[in-house]
């Protein structure tokens, strides 16, 4: 009989998942499985509320990015009431998810995945996280949780909640901007561009040469990729058409209103977690390491493979230095966490843009609005990835139907390619040890699941 290695919980994730480890007599994997065996069930007991509630119930899906699933709530409602939201309250919106975007991927980097790299892959467990950070590096650890909360607090000031929002409305936003708010949110953000430049520059030369083995084989493996672009190709966020690239580099645009004609979900029967795959490949669905079928990638590495350029001067800068490093697409599992450096970047970047437009202070935040029936599609780039709310509505503006793709889902098959093709060149002879089966934790952590 063979045996399983259990590693439950997977640690330093926003969530809970545990990885079962098959091996064979001789030791070795025979197969390996990301189990997630949370339900959520917001797609059923939504049904039969008023639309212009949801937004207000479905951030709660999500603790670590309820903007995302707010605002792509207010977007799918507006779709189903066939409303367009004024300028200012569109920009309203993005500058909140943009500005959210930056809080995530510092808690990321270096509360969740930063002690494998400054402690080290190998480190005494009970050391390595955010507390060892804080004794190794302690004013490295004080700068980055000023920065986290000075981000959060940016967001608390304005829409007066971080956490669980409710100042996006259908047709627009709740609260126009004062000027004085503008003012305070661009000395802010601009503060949190420099720390942005900073952590660039510190994991590019002081921390990643020292794991480049490591990063270049570690549950790497060779997929497609989903993120959203613009009309010219560049990296967007909160708007755009959904990109999807094949591994050989082909990519084919479309709007999110046509994502089921792009995209099928897979289900199986040890995870509750659904896989979207992309269907318009039409070669079905398979997780095999050496010839998957309709497996694609999304969230960081993804977004910026895919998009032609990035809009902003020094995410543009850094996205150059990455492709001249990795080429275009690169398929190495962490270099999940480059990019999302590269990310927080251009987030700052976009935040300071929008800030800066005039009208960002304009007082016409809201279209008016009438409840009826139809179906509406909203989309924004979670931390995580491509984020999809699918509402079907009645004549009294209700939900009757309701579909969503959470950025984490698209990751599912990745994730379980990446831990095994982990635990596959880690595991030999039955041999291992905590440190290892930590390295196969990296692979699924680079997701930031």
């Amino acid at each position: 009989m063979g045996k399983v290695i259990n590693i439950q919980p997977v640690t330093r994730i926003e969530g809970h998942a545990r990885i079962a480890i098959h091996l064979d007599d001789n030791g070795n994997v025979n197969d390996a499985f990301l189990h997630i065996m949370s339900l959520r069930g917001f797609e059923k007991f939504i049904e039969g509320r008023p639309a212009e509630e949801v937004p207000r119930i479905v951030n709660r899906i999500c603790g670590i990015c309820p903007w995302m699933h707010h605002l792509a709530s207010n977007k799918a409602v507006d779709g189903c009431f066939d409303v367009i939201p004024t300028p200012t309250g569109h920009k309203l919106r993005e500058m909140c998810q943009i500005m959210a975007h930056i809080n995530d991927k510092i808690l990321h980097f270096f509360f969740l995945a930063a002690p494998d790299f400054v402690l080290g892959p190998d480190s005494d467990y009970s050391v390595r996280n955010v507390i060892g950070i804080v004794k190794e590096a302690p004013d490295l650890a004080a700068r980055v949780v000023k920065m986290r909360q000075l981000g959060q607090m940016m967001l608390e000031r304005f829409a007066g909640k971080a956490i669980h929002p409710v100042a996006g409305v259908v047709g627009g936003f709740a609260k126009p901007m004062t000027e004085e708010e503008r003012k305070g949110l661009l000395e802010d953000t601009r503060t949190l561009l420099d720390f942005a430049l900073f952590s660039m520059d510190y994991a590019r030369n002081s921390v990643f040469p020292k794991y480049e083995d490591i990063i270049a084989k570690l549950g790497t493996i060779t997929t497609g990729f989903l993120g959203t672009v613009d009309e010219m190709g560049s990296l967007q966020l909160y708007d755009g058409d959904l990109r999807l690239m094949k591994a050989d580099g082909t990519m084919t645009d479309f709007p999110v209103s046509a994502y089921d004609q792009y995209l099928s979900e897979h289900v199986e029967s040890w995870t509750y977690g659904k896989m979207p795959y992309a269907k318009c490949w039409g070669e079905g669905f398979s997780m095999d390491l050496d010839t998957p079928k309709g497996v694609y990638r999304a969230n960081t590495l993804a977004r910026i493979n895919v998009a032609d350029q990035i809009s902003t001067p020094h995410a543009q800068e850094e996205l150059e230095v990455f492709r001249e490093k990795f080429g275009r697409p690169a398929q190495g599992t962490l270099l999940y966490h480059w990019a999302r450096l590269i990310e927080l970047v251009y987030v700052c970047e976009r935040t300071i843009e929008l800030l800066e437009q005039d009208d960002i202070t304009g007082a016409d935040i809201r279209a008016m609005v009438e409840p009826k029936a139809g179906r509406g599609i909203g989309a924004v780039e979670a931390p995580r990835g491509t984020l999809i709310h699918d509402y079907t509505t009645d004549e009294n503006g209700c939900i009757i139907k309701a579909n969503m793709i959470v950025g984490t889902t698209h990751n599912i098959a990745p994730m379980n390619m990446s831990v095994k093709e982990a635990a596959v060149s880690l595991i030999h002879d039955g041999v291992y040890d905590e440190g290892l089966l930590n390295k196969v934790e990296m692979a699924v952590r680079a997701y930031d699941p």
